[in-house]
């Protein structure tokens, strides 16, 4: 299953206080919390480019299936990660206590970040 599109968020479950524990200030959450983010995968066989636009905030990783690379996180901080395909539509990632989720469906796509007992939950729709 090819990833490659623009997604737009449609929905979000937990993000005030998965934000929160991430460690990110009260303002940015706030500013955050209503933003409509857009998400554009280009993938070319086994290497990825995502690249999530929100508001001015852009973030931007590229990695190959089963290879190490660096990732930012929503904070900022760059991380070591190695980025898995199950099946064929989804990928898993461990990067820093957290292990990130993401389930493409026809065409819509879920992102679920666990931390603990903390999840986020963030569902977009091709556009």
């Amino acid at each position: 299953m090819n990833f490659t599109g623009k997604y737009e968020l449609q929905s979000q479950e937990n993000f005030e206080p998965f934000m929160k524990a991430l460690g990110l200030p009260d303002d940015q959450i706030q500013k955050g919390k209503d933003i409509k983010s857009i998400s554009e995968i280009v993938q070319d066989g086994k290497k990825f480019k995502v690249t999530v636009t929100t508001g001015s905030k852009v973030l931007h990783n590229e990695f190959t299936i089963g290879e190490e690379c660096e990732m930012e996180m929503l904070t900022g901080e760059k991380v070591k990660a190695v980025v898995q395909l199950e099946g064929n539509n989804r990928l898993v990632a461990s990067l820093k206590g957290l292990k990130s989720v993401t389930e493409l469906n026809g065409d819509t796509i879920t992102n679920t970040l666990t931390m603990g007992d903390l999840t986020y939950k963030r569902i977009s729709k091709r556009i």
